[in-house]
């Protein structure tokens, strides 16, 4: 197994029963849980150590961001009370971003705090939602609005699970992989912009390398106090338009909406003068030709401010985002007004006309 040391965990690379196997053996946990939703149920549980499998008690919710909300967290934390935990059980949280950053809330906060681990089994939470200890949920349509940061014992990245999911949802953890490289690794994303299907894109290198970006990043400013805001490329109008989507009859996927937020955001670095014109039309051309994006409805603008508004970065009022130009760097702490948001919103909407059928 390939190994990332953060100051105070690892994040393990390989096949997942070995590493749990390893860890377990030199830990002596009162009693081990294991969170997980209907798909990881049946398709990644099976694949964790047999001594998992034989001691732990499983806590199952249902899937989706939609149930990222205090009342799952409600259920969690019944299932462990019910089940007599104490401070000294373990929770393993099996499963994408929404398991993993609730999952580590609950145990962070149940008893004032029990250990977790994450073994994350979607491309989008591998190479970022289980790593840097930002742990929450979603409150009031506003994502990950309440949270805490604490730390897993340990991460397990096993690519093996990859093969579980649909080719939509790889496609859409890829694009915390193109966001990674815009913000900070100009020679990766010259490599991926030459791919023209996900099948060609070796899994374990781009993931080992996405990981060892995130490291260097969270390193530097754990508390996302300053650095750490560069990891919000795309995502000040890319959760706007996913939280708005889900409460429609389309929703999208976190990397579909952060997609469209990266397209926009580019534009405000080239507003900014960050990024030069060519380097805005490749990156939206190539974003635009691998998520295949649905316009944004006009009349819809104001209910996106609203929500960049709530935004958890924003400071005195302003509207805060994290730009890219040229690719490889990134500017944080950058501020628009709402004409010129709804000016890039216009431009993505104007952007992906030549790509419709």
């Amino acid at each position: 197994m390939q190994k990332v040391d953060l100051p105070d965990y690892q994040i393990w690379v390989g096949a997942a029963r070995e590493g749990l196997s390893a860890f377990l053996s030199a830990e002596r946990y009162s009693r081990i849980f294991v969170l997980m939703d209907e798909h990881t149920a049946s398709a990644c549980y099976p694949l964790l150590p047999t001594e998992v499998i034989e001691q732990a008690t499983p806590v199952r919710i249902r899937s989706g961001e939609v149930y990222k909300n205090i009342e799952t967290c409600q259920e969690i934390w019944g299932a462990l009370i019910a089940a007599d935990a104490d401070r000294n059980a373990l929770l393993i949280n099996l499963g994408g971003g929404v398991i993993g950053d609730m999952g580590g809330f609950c145990a962070a906060t149940y008893k004032r705090g029990i250990d977790f681990v994450q073994v994350p089994t979607t491309l989008l939470s591998q190479v970022d939602a289980s790593i840097g200890g930002k742990l929450g949920i979603d409150f009031r349509q506003i994502k990950n609005s309440i949270g805490v940061f604490v730390n897993p014992r340990a991460v397990f990245v096993d690519t093996g699970f990859l093969h579980t999911l649909s080719v939509r949802e790889r496609r859409s953890g890829f694009a915390e992989i193109i966001k990674h490289a815009l913000i900070a690794d100009a020679a990766q994303w010259e490599m991926i912009k030459e791919k023209n299907q996900l099948v060609e894109v070796p899994e374990e290198d781009i993931v080992i390398a996405s990981l060892r970006i995130k490291k260097a990043v969270v390193e530097q400013d754990p508390f996302e106090r300053g650095l750490r805001k560069a990891l919000n490329f795309g995502h000040t109008i890319g959760h706007a338009v996913e939280s708005l989507a889900l409460e429609g009859p389309e929703p999208l996927l976190h990397g579909e909406a952060i997609a469209v937020g990266m397209i926009c955001e580019s534009f405000l670095s080239y507003k900014k003068g960050f990024l030069h014109a060519d380097a805005l039309e490749e990156v939206s051309r190539w974003l635009i030709d691998w998520y295949a994006p649905r316009p944004l409805d006009e009349a819809a603008f104001p209910d996106y401010m609203t929500l960049m508004r709530n935004d958890k970065k924003n400071q005195s009022g302003g509207i805060n985002f994290s730009l890219i130009g040229p690719p490889g760097t990134v500017h944080i702490d950058q501020y628009f007004s709402v004409e010129e948001i709804e000016e890039s919103l216009r431009y993505f909407n104007a952007a992906i006309v030549p790509f419709q059928k």
